[in-house]
């Protein structure tokens, strides 16, 4: 609005011709020109104060007149307290006088000035404005028509702007303008839009207008008209006020005429002005527009902000969020995003819809258990729904590749009706859950979901599956019957002769005859084994059968097959060519091909000088030189083999051995020192009474037979006679042991050891009660016996309380003392099971100290072992790499843990994701974790802890991500899903912390 004032000029005609009479010349009319030019100058203050002082002066009646009025004025300029009562005063004294109006004005524009419009109002309708010019009449009304606007008195404003109209004056674009809004107000969009129109006109309002136009067509539903206006604007007057909301005006008009590209580069353009949000109805609409043209991404940045909120905009923002993430190539996204819209009961043609394809993107994705979940709920809300055969044939899909297999199972078995391809995947699924019970050494759970799986033979692979992995189970267990009859019944079924479990099969039954010594029966098995693939099977495996055909053959004295066998395997070069050496060594000798046989020795002891079984091969080439009468020989093998494995248990007889040999070279004082040797370190060995003869007919030979009393003495004191009674008592302690009866051998050992404390047999004995102990729960008292054989370094038995102290101490946490007894241990190792004991050992202890060079170095000693045990190679490969990150080689780290990942679907390989997915995390590679979790997180769904904390930490990178919505639809789903206290506690902590 234009504020202008009327300038009032005073009536100098008036003023002129009084001032040409005669009385121009007195005091007072000269005085009042002076003052008048005060005035004029806007010397308000000292012109108040001159016509004060004549306000007692003998003046005229029109000189009063201008006097009263000039004070009044001038009090009024300056603000004196009362001015106004003096103006109003004026008026009520001259009624009738011109200056009456001009004094009304004044006082009404004074008020007016000040925003004091209720008392602007009285005063300007105190102008007789029939006396008064038509510019003059049209400031007049429109400003007490502004005045009554300002008061919220439309009816009284709208009166004055239309006598303003009428006038056509310098404020009719004025009154135009505020009528048109008051019409618009009052809902007389017609006449407002006239009244606009008009306005328009004006270069002041043009810039302002088009918003008030373009606003009315839209709350009157004319779009087109609104089209037609609002685009030729926008293009032809560049400093339009509140051009943004034009914009968005636009934006609706189009998206209510389906014309989605104009409204999306309308609502972009209302967006992009940056001046204010649109709520969330426009939000919505803004997406659709952007999903409509194509420009999905974009459609998500509106999505996901109308789609927080839980209600009817919410869920189908939710639902085209998650068709837009599909078109993105994004099913993760995609995936919570119609969960959401599901969840959310406004529509439930919506919640129907979403459930569905909520389903089928988790199938397309793998996440089987998430698929079932929906599957199996849209059935139960929606059992007459259009999906609902749909929904059959994707849940049997969906049941088949889930890896929550209980679940999976109880759903099919509470079917009352079974489909041939449910029967399918209910064999596949115990088929599956039975090989999760076996990994987890469940035996007995496993068998009966073999059972389970057999009782519904569809598919005719899956049948010989399941009797292989019965069979491996009992053999597991060392139900070995059943194990055979498991192998067995799988190769009656006569499957075709490359089938992988056929072949497996002739493995698994040739070890379990071999552990029944039916040697025949195991021959025939490992023949077919090796003969029909077993290298292409599993090439350790492979090693393995080679030489156990070898052991077989050989304990038939079948020596050439036997042979065959062995030289067979050292020509594979497998794992096993040191044992397969050593073994051909012995088959040549007892065919009496010695030379042969030192030969095959030769190449064990030089080329594997860490071989377990060099000390086997060094006494046995010292017995055959023996043999051959090649002393010197025979003595320099026993030699190393005492030299160089102190503590082997072949040590008491290559002593022996040496003796004989130096007594057959008549070194007899070498000898009496070997025997001596025997009977003071090995006191108990079983070739100690064969020392003690030796070592009396080498003293008699040199003449020293008063030596031999007090070697004999040592020897009763070792071996107290009764005998046959000892021996009767100790086997009696061993068969109670041996039977599982531990409390009572412990009992009975300890009863022998009070009756023959000097026997022989007395560090075996303490050995067997330490074990019982350990097996009873009492480690404590374990570790004592244990400990007591440890301190005699001589005794066999050490080799064998060592490692069981190291163990122990783990188990107490003590590892320090732990380590100290493995690192001797490997001394002892003689075959692939004792090293991985030890080895495992070092590397968690190692660990547990924070030693972790050391822990991955035997970590790695522990994998090439194989699987040893079900969870041995996961666990050293998951420790490697946690090690290796320790060790901040982040990239090693990374790629063990994916080679965990990959090969291992146990609760080690759910460990190593969410460790792979950390460390991609905390780099700020926030996508590769999410990508990560998702690719790899399937197959370890029934690991709850370490599966809950991949998608926890899912969460945390949506944050990063600034993925608000996708971070509450994940721990939402979390809460529903997971059966994990802590995790769950976990997962409310964030989403309150987000809330």
């Amino acid at each position: 609005m234009r504020k202008s004032f009327v300038v009032f000029l005073i009536l100098w005609s008036t003023h002129n011709v009084s001032s040409q009479t005669g009385l121009y010349h007195s005091g007072e009319q000269k005085v009042l020109d002076d003052n008048f030019e005060l005035f004029h100058k806007h010397l308000f203050s000292a012109s108040r104060f001159e016509y004060e002082e004549l306000k007692v002066a003998d003046l005229d009646g029109n000189q009063q007149v201008l006097v009263d009025f000039f004070h009044a004025v001038s009090a009024l300029k300056i603000e004196n307290p009362g001015a106004s009562d003096l103006v109003n005063h004026f008026i009520r004294n001259y009624p009738s006088h011109p200056k009456k109006n001009e004094a009304a004005f004044i006082l009404g524009s004074y008020y007016f000035d000040k925003k004091n419009y209720r008392e602007a109002i009285p005063a300007f309708q105190k102008i007789e404005t029939s006396a008064i010019k038509p510019d003059q009449k049209s400031e007049i009304y429109f400003k007490t028509g502004y005045s009554f606007f300002q008061l919220k008195d439309n009816k009284n404003a709208l009166n004055y702007f239309n006598q303003v109209k009428v006038e056509k004056g310098e404020y009719a674009a004025d009154a135009y303008y505020y009528a048109g809004f008051i019409s618009k107000e009052s809902g007389n969009f017609d006449l407002a839009i006239k009244d606009f129109k008009e306005a328009e006109k004006a270069n002041f309002y043009a810039p302002k207008v088009p918003y008030m136009l373009a606003g009315i067509y839209y709350q009157q539903g004319y779009f087109d008209e609104l089209i037609a206006y609002a685009e030729p604007v926008l293009k032809s007057r560049p400093n339009l006020d509140r051009k943004e909301e034009i914009h968005l005006y636009l934006a609706e008009a189009y998206f209510e005429k389906r014309n989605f590209t104009a409204a999306a580069q309308n609502y972009d353009a209302f967006v992009n002005a940056q001046k204010r949000d649109l709520d969330r109805s426009q939000i919505y609409k803004a997406g659709v527009a952007q999903f409509e043209i194509g420009n999905f991404q974009r459609a998500t940045d509106y999505f996901k902000v109308s789609a927080v909120i839980e209600d009817e905009i919410g869920q189908v923002s939710s639902y085209y969020l998650g068709h837009a993430y599909l078109k993105l190539n994004n099913p993760q996204f995609a995936s919570t995003s119609f969960n959401a819209a599901y969840k959310n009961t406004s529509d439930p043609k919506i919640r129907e819809d979403a459930l569905v394809n909520f389903a089928k993107v988790n199938l397309e994705r793998g996440s089987f258990q998430e698929a079932v979940n929906a599957l199996d709920a849209y059935l139960e809300n929606f059992p007459n729904g259009i999906y609902a055969d749909e929904a059959e044939t994707l849940l049997t899909d969906a049941l088949i590749n889930t890896n929550n297999y209980l679940r999976a199972i109880e759903h099919i078995e509470k079917m009352t009706r079974k489909s041939d391809r449910l029967k399918a995947a209910y064999q596949k699924i115990t088929f599956y859950q039975g090989i999760v019970y076996y990994r987890d050494k469940k035996h007995d759970q496993a068998t009966t979901y073999f059972d389970k799986s057999l009782a519904s033979p569809v598919d005719r692979d899956l049948v010989i599956q399941a009797h292989f992995w019965k069979g491996e189970n009992y053999a597991a267990t060392n139900r070995d019957p059943q194990a055979i009859k498991s192998y067995e019944t799988l190769q009656s079924l006569k499957p075709i002769s490359t089938d992988p479990y056929l072949l497996k099969s002739y493995y698994g039954l040739g070890y379990t005859f071999f552990n029944l010594q039916q040697y025949a029966k195991a021959e025939t098995q490992f023949r077919q084994y090796v003969e029909k693939g077993g290298k292409n099977d599993d090439p350790d495996k492979y090693d393995e059968a080679l030489v156990r055909l070898g052991d077989v053959y050989f304990v038939q004295k079948k020596f050439p097959e036997a042979q065959s066998a062995f030289q067979r395997a050292i020509e594979e070069g497998g794992s096993s060519v040191d044992y397969a050496y050593f073994r051909s060594g012995v088959v040549y000798n007892f065919q009496s091909r010695n030379q042969e046989a030192i030969s095959q020795l030769d190449r064990l002891i030089t080329g594997y000088p860490n071989s377990l079984y060099f000390e086997d091969a060094l006494y046995q080439k010292s017995q055959i030189n023996m043999e051959e009468s090649r002393y010197a020989d025979a003595r320099e093998g026993y030699s190393r083999l005492i030299t160089s494995r102190p503590n082997s248990q072949f040590v008491p007889f290559a002593l022996e051995g040496r003796a004989v040999a130096n007594f057959s070279l008549q070194n007899y004082d070498q000898t009496i020192e070997d025997y001596k040797t025997i009977l003071q370190r090995h006191p108990n060995s079983s070739n100690a009474e064969a020392a003690l003869v030796g070592l009396q007919e080498a003293l008699a030979l040199q003449g020293r037979s008063g030596e031999f009393s007090q070697y004999l003495g040592t020897y009763r004191n070792a071996n107290p006679d009764n005998k046959s009674l000892q021996n009767l008592e100790y086997e009696a302690a061993k068969n109670l042991y041996f039977n599982n009866s531990f409390e009572q051998s412990i009992n009975a050992f300890s009863s022998y050891l009070k009756n023959y404390p000097q026997s022989a047999n007395r560090d075996e004995a303490n050995y067997f009660i330490a074990d019982a102990h350990y097996k009873l729960g009492r480690k404590e008292q374990a570790l004592a016996y244990f400990y007591e054989i440890e301190k005699v370094k001589t005794s066999v038995q050490r080799s064998k309380a060592v490692p069981r102290i190291a163990a122990i101490e783990m188990e107490n946490n003590n590892f320090k003392k732990a380590i100290s007894f493995y690192r001797e241990a490997i001394n002892f190792s003689r075959n692939k099971i004792e090293e991985f004991e030890v080895f495992s050992g070092l590397m968690k202890a190692y660990y547990q100290t924070q030693k972790f060079d050391s822990a991955a170095y035997f970590a790695d000693k522990v994998i090439p072992l194989g699987s040893v045990t079900q969870d041995a190679v996961p666990e050293a490969t998951l420790v490697k790499a946690k090690s290796l990150r320790q060790l901040k080689k982040t990239a090693e780290a990374d790629e063990t843990l994916m080679d965990l990942i990959n090969e291992y679907k146990t609760v080690h390989g759910a460990e190593g994701l969410y460790l792979l997915a950390e460390s991609q995390a905390l780099k700020g590679s926030y996508q590769q974790s999410n990508n990560t979790i998702f690719d790899f997180s399937g197959p370890f769904f029934p690991h709850d802890y370490w599966y809950g904390r991949c998608f926890i930490l899912l969460a945390d990178n949506y944050l990063k991500l600034n993925e608000v919505f996708q971070a509450k639809a994940t721990l939402e789903s979390i809460l529903e899903n997971s059966n994990n206290p802590e995790i769950k506690e976990m997962a409310n902590k964030k989403l309150a912390e987000i809330k």
